[in-house]
């Protein structure tokens, strides 16, 4: 006899009773998908390690890719992090928003959260509802993307269901993420180094011009793919569809007017002309901020749409262009 399937997650608006009901949840070690700026995220209590492994045992994910910890207020970071003079002046400029740090990490961050490394990323999101779910629980929140590990992140709550509905019992319904695309991260346990280690919506000029100082980025070439990583998202293969993605510098008309019906081609601003079945763009204009915004979402509805290969545009220039080529070059790779 087969067990019971277990039922699909309830999704709550954000009332002020529902938020009450998940934080109370929460502080007893269950799991929420909560939403925030960047992308949904899989929340658990940063502080109880048990918790926290069933983030990992929900979503698949390897012991050796760390969790980001979420605070609410900077007054928090010294029970998480030790902060240096830069940490401290980024967070002031950047906090609440999509800016992750990695610090050393304090005793109180259990091994499981930073895949047994002696440091920890941390930032303070500025998601209204998800700062509220912060506050009422009284505790850091450890959350990476609410999704089963290395496909498509999730960018609304459906998101969310569709991918783990089965395997986690509550969801925040908090609106389409703004962004749509995870935080920059930024390692600064050597202030004397700071290094890029994944792009966002906050660029490395921005970061730069803080400072006062060069950033060192990594780099695709750099990114590991076994051993314990030092942040989340720098596995070579990641944001992956299970439609095999095929990346081009520059995608054209003609191109699409040779091809077969069964492959999809999806373009950063609108093509002139013509428009087939099988074109798709990310910004009519191409605005890059609104093709980082739509990319996961079109991801998706591409990916469940029966196609044999999707072809998809790098973009062009800086600043979102590097965040949207980052997770695209991981998302094609094999």
């Amino acid at each position: 006899m087969s067990a019971p399937q277990k039922s699909i997650a309830r999704i709550f608006r954000g009332t002020p009773r529902n938020l009450a009901f998940l934080a109370k949840r929460l502080r007893e070690g269950e799991l929420v998908g909560v939403p925030t700026e960047t992308v949904y995220g899989l929340a658990a209590d940063a502080l109880n390690a048990r918790a926290c492994r069933e983030i990992f045992v929900a979503k698949g994910r390897p012991p050796t890719d760390p969790l980001i910890v979420h605070i609410h207020s900077l007054s928090e970071l010294a029970q998480i992090a030790v902060a240096n003079p830069l940490a401290l002046k980024l967070a002031k400029k950047f906090w609440p928003g999509p800016l992750t740090l990695v610090l050393p990490k304090t005793r109180a961050v259990p091994a499981v959260v930073s895949a047994g490394l002696p440091s920890v990323a941390v930032r303070m999101p500025a998601h209204p509802l998800f700062r509220r779910l912060l506050k009422l629980t009284g505790r850091p929140l450890a959350a990476p993307s609410a999704n089963l590990f290395g496909y498509i992140s999730p960018t609304t709550a459906e998101h969310v269901r569709d991918g783990l509905g089965r395997k986690i019992g509550y969801i925040l319904e908090g609106g389409a993420a703004d962004i749509g695309l995870e935080s920059t991260i930024l390692d600064l346990r050597n202030p004397a180094r700071p290094r890029l280690l994944r792009p966002g919506s906050i660029s490395r000029k921005n970061l730069t011009r803080v400072l006062g100082q060069a950033i060192a980025w990594r780099g695709r070439r750099s990114s590991p793919s076994a051993g314990a990583q030092l942040a989340p998202g720098l596995l070579l293969r990641h944001y992956s569809p299970r439609t095999p993605l095929v990346l081009h510098k520059r995608l054209t008309v003609a191109q699409v007017q040779r091809s077969a019906p069964d492959e999809a081609w999806l373009f950063i601003a609108r093509p002139a002309g013509r428009v087939r079945k099988n074109m798709f763009w990310l910004d009519p204009r191409g605005d890059l901020r609104g093709a980082a915004h739509r990319l996961f979402a079109q991801l998706r509805t591409l990916d469940g749409a029966g196609y044999l290969r999707i072809h998809v545009e790098q973009a062009s220039g800086e600043g979102p262009a590097d965040a949207i080529n980052d997770r695209l070059r991981r998302a094609a790779a094999r």
